[in-house]
C-alpha cells in the first residue's frame, strides 16, 4: 500500500469514528468522547502523498478535512455510510437530519452538505450557521475541488450531494494528473509540444514581447499582492496574437505553458459558437469554471469567430450574439491567469476589443535568415540532403511560413523513407513547395 493510500485509510477511519461518536452523542448514548472535535485527525507532518500534501499546502482545518473525506466515501468506502441508514421509529423513515440521499439503482447512500453539517453540528442552530459559513467560503468550494450537485430542484441546497471533482479524484486519490477530454460540455483540448524555444524562430521584436509575457507569469501575482496593485490593476493578463497561419502563434502558446509548468488549453471559437441561443455561454462557462484557480493558460484560436466586427441588432440572434461576446469579455477580464486570443487577421477584430489587451503581438512571415534557420532546424539529423539542394537558394526564393516549411520537410522525408533511403531529393522538396503554394492560392 502506498503512503498516500495508507493516509487516506487513516482519514476514513477517523471519519468513521466521528460518525459513530456523533450518533451516540445525538441519541444520548454512553460515549467515550464528549465532543467530536476531541477526535483528532491523523497528523500530516512528514507524510508523503498527494492527499496529505494537499492538506498541508492549503492548511485545511478539521471541518474542511471532514467534508473532503466525506465526499470521497462513495468512491472509496461507501459502506461507511450504512450507520446512517437507520429509521426513525416515530416516522418509519430515515432520519432526515442525517442528510443522506439514497441512489436506488446502486442501493447506496450519498453524502450531502446536510450530512457534513449533522456530523459537525448535530441540531445546534448556532453551530450549523457557523460551519455553513466556514465550509461555503472554503478553498474546497472556491477552487471547485468539491461541489454541490442538486438531485431535486425542490429540496434546499443543503440536501445537494457533496461531490468531488474528477480532477480531485485523479490528483488526490490516484495521484495522477487529470486532463479533461474534449467534449460538447468541455470544448477545449490540451495543447502540448515536444519543441523547445530553440526550435521557435522569431524575429527579435516578437521575442522581446514574448519575454514580457514570461515576466508577467513569474511576477504578475506578486506585484498585485506584495505591492498592492490589485486595487487598480485587474487580475490576469490578456494578449492578442495575430499573423498568418504557420507563423508560430500556437507553438508560442504551447511553449509558454511548457516552460512555466502550466497546462495550456486550446479553445477553437469557430467550433463552439453555437447556433443554439445560449449554448455558447454554457460551453464557455464550463471551460472557465474548470480553469479558475488551476493557473491554466487559455488559448482561444480563431478569435474573430466571436470577436469580429459586432453586428447591428436586426433580430434576436444578433442580440444574443452580442450578449455572447459581452459574456466572454467579462469572463476573460475576470480570469486571473493568462488568456491568449489568436487570429490570422487583426483587422477582423473589433477595435473595442483590442483595447482590452495588455499586449498585441504581430507574428510576421519569416524573413530570409529566419526561413533558412527554420529549414535547417526542421530536417532530421538521420537524413541527408541531395548534392543538388541549395538551402540558401530555396530559403531566398520561396516565401514560406514556418508551418509550411514543416509540412514540406515532412512530405520530403516520407518520400525518402518510401524509397528505402534517407536522402532528401530536390524533386520532393519542390513538389512539397508546390503543394504549399497551391494551398495558399499562389503559383511558383
Amino acid at each position: 500500500m502506498t503512503n498516500n493510500s495508507l493516509f487516506i485509510l487513516q482519514e476514513l477511519q477517523w471519519l468513521e469514528k466521528i460518525m459513530l461518536t456523533r450518533l451516540k452523542l445525538y441519541f444520548r448514548q454512553e460515549c467515550e468522547e464528549a465532543d467530536i472535535f476531541a477526535i483528532l485527525p491523523p497528523p500530516t507532518n512528514d507524510v508523503d502523498g498527494a492527499y496529505p500534501q494537499f492538506i498541508r499546502s492549503h492548511t485545511l482545518g478539521f471541518e474542511e478535512r471532514l467534508a473532503l473525506i466525506l465526499a470521497f466515501v462513495p468512491t472509496l468506502r461507501p459502506q461507511i455510510l450504512d450507520c446512517l441508514n437507520i429509521k426513525n421509529s416515530d416516522t418509519a423513515r430515515r432520519f432526515v437530519e442525517f442528510g443522506c440521499v439514497e441512489i436506488e439503482v446502486a442501493q447506496t447512500l450519498m453524502p450531502t452538505f446536510e450530512t457534513a453539517l449533522f456530523l459537525l453540528a448535530a441540531d445546534s442552530i448556532e453551530k450549523r450557521v457557523h460551519h455553513t459559513n466556514l465550509l461555503s467560503t472554503s478553498i474546497l468550494f472556491r477552487n471547485k475541488i468539491l461541489s454541490l450537485k442538486s438531485h431535486n430542484t425542490v429540496l434546499p441546497l443543503h440536501f445537494s450531494i457533496l461531490s468531488p471533482s474528477l480532477s480531485a479524484i485523479e490528483q488526490l486519490i490516484n495521484e495522477t494528473n487529470y486532463y479533461p477530454d474534449f467534449s460538447t460540455s468541455f470544448p477545449a483540448t490540451r495543447l502540448t509540444t515536444a519543441s523547445t524555444w530553440k526550435d521557435l524562430i522569431l524575429n527579435p521584436n516578437v521575442k522581446k514581447q514574448i519575454d514580457e509575457i514570461k515576466t508577467w507569469i513569474e511576477f504578475g501575482n506578486r506585484i498585485l499582492n506584495e505591492w498592492n496593485l490589485k486595487k487598480s490593476v485587474k487580475p490576469g493578463y490578456r494578449v492578442l496574437f495575430h499573423g498568418a497561419s504557420g507563423t508560430g502563434k500556437t507553438m508560442t502558446a504551447a511553449l509558454l505553458g511548457k516552460y512555466t509548468n502550466k497546462d495550456v488549453y486550446r479553445i477553437d471559437l469557430s467550433m463552439i459558437v453555437s447556433k443554439y441561443i445560449g449554448e455558447t455561454e454554457k460551453n464557455l462557462s464550463n471551460i472557465f469554471d474548470k480553469a479558475e484557480n488551476k493557473s491554466w493558460i487559455l488559448f482561444f484560436d480563431e478569435a474573430d469567430a466571436l470577436f469580429g466586427k459586432r453586428t447591428n441588432i436586426n433580430d434576436s440572434h444578433d442580440r444574443y450574439a452580442n450578449q455572447e461576446i459581452s459574456f466572454l469579455l467579462q469572463r476573460i477580464e475576470n480570469y486571473n491567469g493568462l488568456v491568449v486570443l489568436s487570429t490570422n487577421l487583426k483587422r477582423n477584430i473589433d477595435e473595442a476589443f483590442t483595447r482590452r489587451f495588455q499586449s498585441i503581438i504581430h507574428f510576421p512571415s519569416p524573413k530570409f535568415d529566419e526561413r533558412l534557420q527554420i529549414w535547417l532546424n526542421t530536417f532530421s539529423p538521420h537524413t541527408r540532403l541531395a548534392d543538388d539542394i541549395n538551402m540558401q537558394d530555396i530559403a531566398s526564393r520561396y516565401d514560406l511560413t514556418g508551418g509550411s516549411i514543416v509540412n514540406i520537410v515532412q512530405y520530403a522525408s516520407l518520400m525518402a523513407m518510401q524509397r528505402g533511403g534517407n536522402t532528401i531529393e530536390l524533386k520532393d522538396l519542390m513538389d512539397g513547395i508546390g503543394k504549399e503554394y497551391q494551398k495558399a492560392g499562389k503559383t511558383l
